[in-house]
């Protein structure tokens, strides 16, 4: 074989391993982000976002070598959302739902957007999700009990918020009558302090006599005082004439 042979060989060979190489090396890197999304599910009493952040990690890792994976993509929602990161979660389950045409897929993904949207107190679109997955597999019990339970907190949420209004209802109605019942005292208060001040009010002035009518009067009364006084002398005049009479007889 030439030399040339030789190195054409190897150039191909080359192209053939490469490939192997990184499939391995993708293969690594799911591994190690099941190894730690088991992990975080070993302890049910608490959330391990730490070993869930390591799975991310490692799926995204994967998805650099193999971007269109439906699997790994999958896997890499559902470490997000182990995060309680619902959000960014619900967005990957969105997109994964309009890539997978196959049911059995896009149930499993209906199903986990629906809690993703549950986790957000989102309940109309959490309830369209598990009704979008029961349409592919009608007896599929978790997704059917998830339904119930977005429904009745969904039921909850309305009742708590009828209640407040009807609360705010009944403050307003108290505010208002204690309004009108404080109107009410105030002007009893006012009516009260009126007739009050009107009793310590002094008595109204006198009207003022002109200079003229005055002397008018004095003169009056002098008039009076003068011809009373003339009475009473001619009355004592008369009376020393009856005892001048009296004494002379």
């Amino acid at each position: 074989m030439s030399i040339v042979m030789k190195k054409l060989l190897l150039i191909l060979l080359a192209f053939i391993i490469v490939p192997g190489a990184f499939a391995q090396k993708e293969r690594t890197f799911v591994r190690e982000g099941n190894g730690y999304y088991d992990e975080g599910l070993k302890d049910t009493t608490k959330l391990d976002t730490v070993s869930f952040g390591k799975a991310e990690v490692a799926y995204r890792r994967a998805l650099q070598i193999k971007p269109d994976d439906f699997h790994w993509q999958f896997n890499l929602a559902n470490a997000i959302y182990k995060q309680n990161k619902p959000d960014q979660a619900a967005s990957e389950f969105e997109k994964l739902a309009e890539k997978t045409a196959d049911p059995a897929e896009k149930s499993m993904v209906y199903h986990n957007l629906g809690n993703s949207l549950l986790g957000q107190k989102k309940f109309d679109p959490s309830i369209d999700a598990y009704k979008k997955a029961l349409r592919i597999t009608p007896n599929d019990p978790a997704t059917k009990y998830n339904l119930a339970y977005a429904m009745k907190m969904k039921k909850k949420e309305e009742d708590q918020k009828k209640k407040d209004k009807d609360k705010d209802k009944d403050k307003d109605k108290d505010k208002k009558d204690q309004n009108k019942d404080q109107k009410k005292d105030n002007q009893d208060k006012n009516k009260d302090q009126q007739n009050k001040d009107q009793k310590q009010q002094p008595p109204p002035p006198q009207n003022k006599i002109s200079k003229q009518s005055a002397e008018q009067m004095l003169q009056a009364l002098e008039n009076d005082e003068k011809q009373t006084q003339e009475k009473v002398k001619k009355a004592q005049a008369m009376q020393t004439e009856r005892r001048k009479v009296e004494k002379n007889w």
